[in-house]
């Protein structure tokens, strides 16, 4: 177990990363996981009214399979192999997080999986922040999904190692989008 707790080598997961992106190359088979919400969306008979919806699902159903694994992968390290340590984070993020009011949790009790409990709890949704945080939030990333084509995972996993001009392009928007929200929208919301 002290093997499966300890800090890993980002190499690691990138090199699993590519050999699965390889291997899915070599099967013709593209990744995302916003696709598996078009597969959902078919299964539910959206297909029969919408044309983007209308295609045959049971040729996704192995990236079904990669959510629902992912779902149970998630789980099972929630339950099983949860690290009471808390997540490390540098003392200047904890810093900038405090100037919003928000403490880092110390540990599970003070933030259930170390999140912290001024931000992610359910009495949170019910004022602006939370709202804006979650519900507009939500929205912007189902709409910018579908408006780019694929969500993150897909442009920059399985896109850029398809050497697609697009997802290069996206990838960048995501870099930027990024950038911009973590500088000026997150600390605008969060002094709310």
């Amino acid at each position: 177990m002290e093997f499966i707790f300890q800090t890993w080598h980002w190499a690691v997961s990138g090199f699993l990363i590519s050999v699965v992106m390889l291997l899915l190359i070599l099967m013709g088979k593209r990744f995302g996981v916003s696709s598996s919400f078009r597969t959902l969306c078919n299964i539910g008979g959206a297909g029969k009214s919408i044309k983007y919806f209308d295609f045959n699902w049971k040729e996704h159903s192995w990236l079904l399979l990669f959510v629902i694994g992912s779902i149970l992968g998630g789980t099972v390290s929630k339950i099983f192999l949860a690290n009471p340590e808390p997540v490390r984070i540098s003392e200047k993020t904890e810093q900038v997080l405090k100037g919003y009011g928000i403490d880092a949790p110390k540990n599970i009790e003070e933030g259930d999986g170390f999140l912290p409990a001024a931000i992610f709890n359910f009495n949170s949704l019910l004022g602006i922040k939370g709202i804006l945080l979650m519900i507009f939030g939500g929205f912007c990333i189902g709409f910018g999904t579908r408006w780019a084509g694929g969500c993150t995972s897909g442009h920059a996993i399985s896109g850029l190692s398809n050497l697609q001009l697009p997802s290069l392009v996206a990838v960048i928007g995501f870099f930027i989008g990024g950038l911009l929200s973590t500088h000026f929208l997150i600390p605008l919301i969060l002094k709310l």
